[in-house]
């Protein structure tokens, strides 16, 4: 079966509808190469891989993320989820922010990674169907790594003219080198100040640090977050214990399960 993605856009001098086709297959692994990687810090690196063309799109719907393939330090396949930082915007590429861990299985086969070695990846894959100015804002809490679909989610709001849908993003980490994306959220706070709302929590703060410390308290998300009602949505994504903990906390403050979303 040939699965596509159409990506329909209007060219205004001939009004010509032009349709790109995704690069993605939901049923088999397709293998793109990497052509750039960046090391972010000691464990934490950016990989940017080619589509076919320079005109291709990944077509990855907004929210949803794809199956990456490789090989652990035995030499075994593993297969984990990834939600690129990219959107279909970001014509001809597609990048992955990666947090490698010691003992991560699908950690050592990124930390293997050179520039012209290939990635395998199937998708999309994911239960979240993002439509513009579905919700009137959205809630948005994340822990380490779990902030990638946050990311995503909130650059298609925010780049689409015509959403005008509000974010609110809790970010948690450990200490204040473990904060991914910091820069581009940095900016996302900066070029859309009305709109974009982000509060660090540190577990390990530094010295003179402004933002919250511990962890994402109840007190946190009232404060934070849009409150509950019918036409907001609280998302989120981070460790299994993160997420336990933050349903509590969610049910406590009135949020019902159809406010909420896990990825």
């Amino acid at each position: 079966m040939l699965h596509i993605f159409l990506w329909i856009c209007v060219c205004r001098i001939c009004l010509i509808p032009c349709v790109f086709l995704g690069c993605l297959d939901p049923d088999k692994f397709k293998e793109f190469k990497l052509v750039k990687r960046t090391q972010l810090s000691h464990n934490v690196a950016k990989f940017k891989f080619a589509l076919p063309t320079p005109s291709a799109v990944l077509g990855l719907p907004i929210g949803q993320h794809m199956s990456c393939r490789g090989k652990d330090s035995l030499n075994e396949v593993v297969v984990k989820p990834y939600t690129p930082t990219t959107l279909d915007s970001d014509v001809g590429y597609f990048e992955l922010v990666i947090k490698m861990y010691p003992q991560g299985r699908m950690s050592h086969h990124f930390q293997m990674m050179r520039e012209g070695d290939y990635l395998a990846v199937k998708g999309p894959k994911g239960r979240f169907k993002y439509q513009p100015n579905q919700v009137r804002a959205f809630g948005m809490l994340a822990g380490g790594t779990g902030v990638t679909p946050m990311f995503q989610v909130a650059r298609a709001i925010l780049e689409n003219p015509s959403d005008r849908t509000n974010v609110h993003l809790l970010y948690a980490n450990v200490t204040y080198e473990d904060i991914l994306l910091k820069e581009e959220l940095d900016n996302l706070s900066c070029n859309f100040p009305n709109r974009f709302n982000i509060y660090y929590v540190l577990n390990q703060p530094p010295e003179q640090w402004e933002g919250g410390v511990g962890f994402i308290s109840r007190e946190i998300i009232q404060s934070y977050c849009p409150a509950p009602a019918p036409d907001i949505k609280i998302l989120r994504c981070g460790p299994p214990p993160m997420n336990k903990a933050m349903a509590a906390n969610l049910a406590s403050l009135g949020y019902s399960p159809e406010m909420q979303f896990q990825f």
